[in-house]
């Protein structure tokens, strides 16, 4: 069994047992990030579906207004002038045949892949590396597409995946724990309503079972999921 740490004890002696507001939730986040680096804030929002069904399973994509403290690295397969407004729009790698060779090779330093539909067959060759991995390029979440300039723009501001694990839970970061509270309840607003947005319609009974937020080292603290998020005082 795991020993934890006396910062994470002094931490958790601040949390009490019950489901706190959000903005109570968001200072008391921040107050218990006590580590030398700035921790990431993370959302865990337990669904009522049930995964192992196609129509429950709970996929997409979404855009942070406040982004998520980290700039992700986009790797972009593309040809032509595709490939010109790949950099343009801030692309971190871009090409084709030469990417996949280097791939294959066991490199993988990014952390978003997209693609032009006409790359796919190329990218597909890839699928048993990058599908693993969560990296494989899907148009439902906006990754694969002719309007590399908008799909780039969006993940470096703060476009984040999400998708229910086996147990219908779903883990994202919203921030770090240096924002603002107000920068934190926003981004966690975004989630908690694009979440309630595609519920399946085969999901019956509560469907937003718990919702909890988290520092990287810190402890658990839980949001009561029945109430909307309001902004802090």
């Amino acid at each position: 069994m795991s020993k934890v740490g006396k910062k994470y004890q002094d931490a958790a002696k601040l949390i009490e047992d019950k489901l706190y507001d959000a903005p109570e939730a968001v200072e008391l986040v921040k107050k218990t990030a006590t580590a030398k680096f700035d921790e990431t804030v993370e959302a865990s929002v337990h669904l009522g579906v049930d995964p192992k069904y196609a129509d429950q399973q709970v996929r997409g994509a979404l855009v942070l207004p406040h982004g998520t403290g980290k700039t992700k690295k986009v790797l972009v397969f593309a040809k032509g002038d595709k490939v010109n407004e790949a950099e343009a729009a801030g692309a971190d790698f871009v090409g084709s045949d030469e990417l996949v060779t280097k791939i294959q090779g066991g490199w993988c330093d990014f952390d978003v892949t997209v693609a032009t539909p006409d790359m796919m067959g190329v990218v597909g060759r890839l699928g048993k590396i990058l599908g693993p991995r969560g990296l494989m390029p899907n148009p439902k979440l906006g990754t694969v597409t002719m309007d590399l300039t908008k799909a780039i723009n969006e993940i470096k501001a703060g476009k984040i995946e999400y998708r229910t694990d086996k147990a219908g839970n779903i883990h994202v970061p919203i921030g770090k724990a240096s924002f603002d509270s107000a920068k934190l309840l926003e981004n966690l607003q975004i989630l908690i309503d694009t979440l309630l947005k595609v519920r399946p319609a085969a999901a019956k009974g509560q469907y937003m079972k718990s919702v909890t937020i988290s520092s990287t080292m810190g402890p658990g603290i839980h949001i009561n999921p029945l109430i909307k998020i309001s902004k802090a005082e």
